[in-house]
């Protein structure tokens, strides 16, 4: 209880959900790649055909996105997070007896994907946003730094268990460790401040006030109708972003590791190596954040997508070895950065009312990205034996995304300035 007083409550919901997003983004999302080599071989399929299961995964969390979202800003983000964190820990365990590709595509691409949904910023970021205002930036970057953290611990372990007994023992143990966080969330997590009588920030409420004011919080461009935002250019431009984020980080999830066998790079080593990218995103997530409440958010999350363009180039230029280390530190320093950018820009301009919609609309351009380029990604591999053309549309993509999310007219949308302008 003495805790609870000395620290803002805000941050016991953002540490919940930094646990969450350790097991599904670090161990679902990313652990997935770990798998695509010794699937080919146990399933008799493609490098296309697993990659495949893949994008329908990331297509499906990305649909799930606004539906979710949605029911998150009618009933409140806990119990959504709650029972879609219990159907992942199930089709972790399922997995294990995955038999082949179809299998695959059922459990991982449709039950688990849309599941995953539950934990993404449309849900959880939603939650986040309505406890913080002032701090916006860094509680969100703080909870992307999750996922980041997931990849240093999960993506190795995962490895190293299938190493020393098999790939079905992996699921297993990311089942037994998701056990872990559904307690966790049901006892910390509460949609908004008021229901503890407090404030956005931890600040003090004149006694006049109504407790539900992190409600009205609106953005220069709020609607009553979250269809009416498509009308506006920045949500727009957001998820142009975004979409490009999903084909960037969803293909390298699935074919890093495999990029690198082809490269004559060991498992072990590429797996280690995408410990390392996530343990520098996970210091340089939270850097990004603290920056962008300081500065226009908008600046930064176009640096971070150019940051990342160079990070593709490394793959193309450099031999095997030294692009997988170079990709680590370049992309370690840009990688979920993007998240907590675009949920605090959405909140920024369209204010927190239909924040989960909104949000989720930009998950699904995202999803969309993803699903598309794992897919190509792993036939343009089977048709070329390489994956430099598929690296090369990378940097391109990337290219436009940094312009558009440059080209936001933050400081006439965001209230941040609106607010200090008025």
């Amino acid at each position: 209880m003495i805790l609870r007083d000395k620290i803002f409550y805000g941050w016991f919901i953002v540490a919940a959900l930094f646990i969450a997003n350790i097991l599904v983004l670090g161990g679902v999302r990313n652990g997935f790649g770990i798998f695509v080599e010794i699937w080919e071989k146990e399933f008799y399929a493609s490098t296309a055909s697993i990659s495949f299961a893949a994008s329908i995964g990331l297509l499906t969390q990305g649909i799930a996105q606004p539906i979710l979202g949605r029911l998150a800003d009618i009933y409140g983000g806990r119990i959504i997070i709650l029972n879609t964190m219990i159907i992942l820990v199930l089709g972790g365990f399922a997995i294990a007896f995955a038999n082949g590709v179809i299998f695959l595509i059922f459990i991982y691409g449709i039950i688990i994907s849309f599941a995953s949904g539950g934990i993404g910023g449309s849900v959880g970021g939603v939650v986040i946003v309505r406890w913080f205002r002032k701090r916006r930036g860094t509680a969100l970057s703080v909870l992307a730094a999750g996922g980041s953290v997931g990849g240093l611990i999960c993506v190795p372990l995962m490895a190293y268990i299938m190493d020393l007994y098999n790939w079905r023992v992996s699921w297993i143990v990311l089942g037994l460790l998701g056990v872990i966080s559904i307690p966790v969330i049901w006892i910390i997590i509460k949609n908004r401040p008021s229901e503890l009588g407090m404030s956005p920030d931890g600040e003090n409420l004149d006694n006049s006030k109504n407790f539900n004011n992190e409600d009205d919080e609106q953005g220069p461009l709020v609607v009553n109708r979250w269809k009416d935002s498509l009308k506006s250019w920045p949500i727009w431009q957001l998820s142009a972003g975004y979409f490009v984020c999903g084909i960037t980080t969803s293909s390298i999830g699935v074919h890093y590791i495999r990029w690198a066998v082809s490269e004559d790079v060991s498992t072990n080593t590429a797996a280690l190596a995408f410990g390392v990218l996530s343990a520098i995103n996970a210091i340089s997530v939270v850097i990004v954040g603290i920056f962008a409440d300081r500065i226009e958010r908008r600046t930064m999350l176009g640096v971070v997508y150019l940051l990342r363009g160079l990070a593709f180039v490394a793959l193309i230029v450099f031999p095997g070895y030294q692009a997988v280390w170079i990709f680590a530190l370049l992309g370690g320093m840009s990688w979920l950065a993007t998240v907590p950018l675009t949920s605090s820009l959405t909140a920024d301009i369209y204010g927190v009312k239909n924040l989960g919609t909104l949000f989720g609309l930009a998950s699904l351009s995202h999803a969309i990205g993803g699903a598309i380029a794992t897919y190509l990604f792993g036939y343009a591999f089977d048709l070329f034996g390489s994956y430099d053309i598929p690296f090369l549309f990378g940097i391109i993509t990337l290219l436009g995304a940094g312009v558009a999310s440059l080209s936001i007219k933050e400081k006439k949308y965001s209230i941040r300035y609106t607010k200090k302008a008025a």
